[in-house]
């Protein structure tokens, strides 16, 4: 039987031998890159994928479901489904925690990552975020996930201008199942010990950190990092929240696609 893959949907560029990978966040799925297809399919070869458990991907798994994720599991998916389409090395596009999956993917074989743009990254939980992690723990085998993801939603993107992000977050989560939801949610417990490792060791690829100025959660500790490591920038995208892409799609797009083509040139 032929190993199962993730869900993927590529959109090849006629001329351009350059590569975009995007990987979304928890409880997303490919369908949040909806505002950036247009703008980046003009200058490269896309692929989408949805992780496992998430969109697609949801029923094509049966075989991969084990009881525990790790990060390092996760992150081999998208490296198996690279292998399958040939890909030898690409630029990545994360978003929330899947940022974290693709400065994984850098440390598991950084020979395939050219570069990095991470938005909404999540580098750090802080005390907060920690506390709402315990929460949930606490909670998940009593409460419906949906009631906690909808208060994560909410407390991470609280603004009336984040309605659309939180509301297409919400939908795309409720196609996964409870079972599906704890996994993920266990997962976040590998986050800080990963990303104090992560700040620790920096690998020499060109990094873009596009962030909203009102990501009160995780900026941050994104100043942090981007103090601490010599190939890494920041961009603050002014009145924008936890889901820049799609709150403030025209500048996400300008500044990323800007700063992969300079990375082509340099």
């Amino acid at each position: 039987m032929s190993e199962a893959l993730l869900f993927h949907k590529t959109f090849p560029h006629p001329t351009s031998k350059e590569w975009v990978v995007f990987v979304h966040g928890a409880g997303g799925s490919s369908s949040i890159w909806f505002k950036q297809i247009k703008a980046y399919k003009q200058h490269f070869n896309l692929l989408l994928i949805d992780l496992r458990g998430h969109g697609k991907s949801n029923q094509l798994l049966k075989e991969l479901i084990s009881n525990r994720y790790t990060f390092k599991a996760v992150t081999q998916d998208i490296l198996k489904v690279l292998d399958h389409l040939k890909i030898q090395s690409a630029h990545f596009v994360g978003m929330s925690l899947g940022t974290i999956i693709v400065r994984n993917v850098a440390e598991l074989a950084a020979e395939r990552v050219k570069s990095m743009v991470l938005g909404g990254a999540v580098t750090r939980l802080n005390t907060r975020s920690q506390l709402l992690v315990k929460l949930g723990n606490m909670c998940k085998h009593i409460v419906p996930y949906m009631w906690l993801y909808s208060l994560f939603a909410y407390i991470v993107m609280p603004q009336r201008a984040q309605k659309e992000s939180r509301h297409l977050f919400i939908r795309e989560a409720k196609k996964l199942c409870q079972k599906e939801f704890k996994r993920w949610f266990i997962l976040t417990s590998e986050v800080n010990p990963l990303m104090r490792y992560f700040k620790d060791r920096e690998l020499p690829i060109p990094t873009l950190y596009l962030m909203g100025d009102r990501d009160y959660m995780f900026i941050q500790p994104v100043k942090e990092m981007v103090a601490a490591h010599r190939d890494s920038q920041l961009l603050e995208i002014e009145n924008c929240g936890h889901v820049c892409n799609v709150e403030r799609p025209d500048e996400f797009n300008h500044h990323s696609i800007a700063f992969i083509q300079e990375q082509i040139k340099a």
